[in-house]
């Protein structure tokens, strides 16, 4: 018995997604090898960075690529919402190549953990489709728009644009935490003809609670144009759109929060696609700087699908107001520097603000919040 158990396990790690993952992570640490030796004769010009220290950085990179793929992955939401803010508050790169990587980001991060979801009967593809045509043009408009105000400008409108935008993002996590019950099972009792007609909806399979789940959907127009603002929003900011995706579809289109959270990666992955071009023809694409973040993306959107395949919703909506609030933090410090305010934020303050989220997200995953906290949240 124990030899065919063995066996069994053998030929799981020989399928689909576990074979890829192993091929990848073996291509990945061949590379690094390969780059180290490169590096130990090198020739340094000058001025330049030595060859050890690049690829000591693009390692870094790619760690981080990967947990934050996990993490937005679990959360229903691009890569680039958290790499675009954490980029900007602790490095000098250029803000124009950190919003095209963000795309970059958000956009492999949702394509590669697509094909889990769909496989397993959660995303729903004919709904994803839908909502990407509006993401998607919304999208391609805000890089164009993106790229005019980089060149023609100051930094006054961009602070301004940012604040509000935290803003908003800070109330939708706050309706989330204050609003669950109507955010994670939403009722639909009137559903309009033309969305009917569509026939959007199909049941799925709830491991988590070993059920069988029949949803509706309504306001497919309304949640059309939604897709087209948050567009706008996520290719003018390089940050996916996830954190706003996920409210929409649950709040204005009435699906499920996993269903939700599944669908808006298959979104950002295709309509990202379109987004990202505007930014490739402005030369703002670097090859190599890109590279780590992707194979990250890569990596961890496989191993993130398949944990959010078996994980409860509740705690995906714990993770995505964390995340939500986290983003909030980066966009309104980050504008009001801009705006000259304030100054820039410290690393040390930022890394404080989202060790704090990450404690309470925890706390409030494993039902140990503060008691005030969870009666408030009750009424």
């Amino acid at each position: 018995m124990q030899k065919i158990s063995q066996q069994v396990k053998r030929l799981k790690l020989l399928q689909s997604p576990w074979l890829e993952i192993g091929i990848m992570a073996l291509t990945v640490i061949l590379s690094y090898i390969a780059l180290s030796l490169i590096s130990i004769g090198a020739v340094i010009p000058e001025g330049g960075m030595a060859l050890t220290n690049i690829v000591r950085l693009m390692f870094g990179f790619f760690v981080l690529s990967f947990t934050i793929a996990i993490i937005a992955v679990l959360a229903g939401i691009g890569g680039g919402v958290i790499y675009t803010p954490l980029m900007m508050a602790f490095t000098p790169v250029n803000s124009l190549i950190i919003r095209a990587t963000g795309l970059i980001v958000a956009m492999f991060n949702g394509l590669v953990s697509s094909g889990p979801f769909m496989k397993s009967g959660v995303g729903n593809l004919k709904l994803s489709i839908v909502c990407t045509l509006g993401y998607g043009l919304g999208g391609f408009a805000g890089a164009q728009g993106a790229i005019w105000v980089a060149g023609r400008m100051g930094l006054s409108g961009e602070g301004t644009i940012r604040i509000v935008l935290g803003v908003i993002v800070l109330a939708l996590g706050l309706y989330f935490l204050w609003g669950s019950k109507k955010t994670e099972w939403p009722e639909v009792k009137n559903v309009d003809r033309f969305t009917a007609r569509l026939k959007i909806p199909r049941p799925y399979y709830e491991p988590s609670i070993d059920k069988v789940i029949n949803y509706r959907v309504k306001n497919i127009p309304m949640g059309v144009l939604a897709m087209v603002g948050i567009g706008l929003m996520s290719g003018f900011f390089g940050m996916g759109a996830g954190w706003a995706v996920v409210p929409a579809l649950s709040m204005i289109v009435g699906v499920p929060l996993k269903i939700a959270a599944v669908t808006s990666h298959t979104i950002i992955g295709m309509g990202d696609c379109m987004t990202v071009w505007p930014y490739i023809l402005a030369g703002a694409i670097i090859p190599l700087f890109a590279a780590p973040w992707l194979v990250g993306q890569v990596l961890g959107g496989m191993v993130g699908a398949q944990v959010l395949i078996r994980v409860r919703s509740n705690a995906i909506r714990y993770i995505l107001i964390g995340i939500m609030c986290y983003t909030s933090f980066g966009l309104v410090t980050d504008g009001l520097a801009k705006l000259k305010y304030i100054t820039a934020v410290p690393g040390i303050i930022s890394i404080i603000v989202l060790l704090v989220i990450l404690v309470v997200v925890a706390l409030a995953i494993t039902g140990k919040l503060p008691k005030p906290l969870v009666k408030r949240k009750q009424q």
